[in-house]
């Protein structure tokens, strides 16, 4: 029996980020269920009505956010222009040094075809 996708609630800017083909990194922190996903898996990113299905590519572990962005593409992480500083800063806006001690997963993703209620995406 086929697995159904996974949701995930967003902000909706990132949302955007990802449905544009500009986000192709989503960071989140070591929550039982976030060590769950797994390369292949589809993931239905969600803000308000607004949402975009995507797969997994490639999950990576690290123990800092810092240690995240010395390892992975910044522009793929963020929107265009965030330099590293304002990365970090976004990512600790959101999570606090408790959360991001449960550890720091990339999750790589690709967009997958779009389905009714998906937001436009860029062609």
């Amino acid at each position: 029996m086929p697995e159904q996708d996974r949701v995930i609630q967003i902000r909706r800017p990132y949302l955007d980020l990802i449905a544009d083909g500009t986000k192709t990194i989503e960071v989140r922190v070591g929550y039982p269920s976030m060590r769950r996903i797994h390369p292949g898996q589809a993931l239905v990113f969600e803000s308000g009505g607004a949402r975009c299905r995507t797969q997994v590519v490639k999950v990576a572990e690290y123990p800092t956010f810092e240690a995240m962005l010395d390892a992975e593409d910044n522009e793929a992480i963020g929107s265009e222009g965030m330099d590293r500083a304002e990365l970090l800063a976004a990512c600790s806006e959101i999570y606090p040094p408790e959360k991001e001690a449960l550890g720091v997963l990339a999750i790589h993703l690709q967009l997958a075809p779009a389905t009714e209620g998906d937001v436009a995406r860029r062609q």
